[in-house]
C-alpha cells in the first residue's frame, strides 16, 4: 500500500481524481453494453397441438428424437442388459442383502457395503467391495476385498485388506446362487 501512495505522490496524482474516473470508466462501460433482444415464440400458423405421445413418434420419426425399446416403432428390436437381468448382480445383493451398501453402481460394476459388524465383537468390522469383471457366470467374472478394521478406542482405527475365507466362501457362494439364476432364466425363456 505504501508504493501505491509513494507513486501517486511521486506523479502528483490526485486520489479523487483517479476513483471518479475509474467511476467513470466502469459506468461507460455498463451503459455501452446492449440488453439482448430475445426472440419470441413463433406463434403456431394453423399447426394442431398435438400431445405429447403424437410430438415424441413425430421427433424420432423426424430423427429428432431416441425410441427406447422400440416404443413407437415396432418393427425394430432393441434389447437392453439392466442390473436385473445380470445373474452375477442379483446373485450378489441377494447374499449380502443384510449388509448396508454405500455405493451400488452398474455401470461402473462395483457394489460396495458399508463398515459392518455383528453385536459379538464392536471393535471388529468388514467392509466388502465385490468388482464385477464381466458379465459371464465364472469364477473369473468377479473381485472381492475384504477389509477389516480393527479399532481399540473410537479414534484409533486400523484398516487393512485381508485375505480371508469370507471372501472365497463369497465368491463361491456368488457363482453357485448366479448358475441357479442364469439356469432358471434360461428354463423360463423356453417355456
Amino acid at each position: 500500500m505504501k508504493n501505491f501512495y509513494s507513486i501517486i505522490r511521486k506523479y502528483n496524482l490526485n486520489i479523487k481524481f483517479l476513483t471518479s474516473s475509474l467511476l467513470i470508466f466502469i459506468l461507460l462501460g455498463i451503459t455501452s453494453c446492449s440488453v439482448p433482444k430475445f426472440a419470441k415464440p413463433k406463434k403456431a400458423t394453423g399447426d394442431v397441438q398435438l400431445s405429447a405421445k403424437e410430438q415424441a413418434k413425430r421427433n424420432v420419426a423426424e430423427g429428432r428424437g431416441v425410441s427406447i425399446m422400440g416404443a413407437f416403432n415396432k418393427s425394430k428390436s432393441t434389447n437392453y442388459e439392466f442390473s436385473t437381468s445380470n445373474p452375477l448382480w442379483r446373485a450378489s445383493l441377494e447374499l449380502i442383502d443384510f449388509m448396508p451398501l454405500t455405493t451400488v453402481d452398474y455401470s461402473g460394476g462395483i457394489i460396495i457395503t458399508d463398515w459392518f459388524s455383528d453385536s459379538s465383537s464392536a471393535k471388529d468390522s468388514i467392509k466388502i467391495t465385490i468388482r464385477f469383471l464381466s458379465n459371464e457366470v465364472q469364477s473369473n467374472s468377479i473381485k472381492i476385498i475384504v477389509h477389516k478394521k480393527n479399532c481399540k478406542v473410537s479414534d484409533n482405527c486400523s484398516i487393512q485388506e485381508i485375505d480371508s475365507k469370507i471372501k472365497t466362501e463369497l465368491a463361491q457362494s456368488i457363482i453357485s446362487r448366479a448358475a441357479k439364476l442364469e439356469l432358471a432364466f434360461k428354463n423360463s425363456k423356453k417355456k
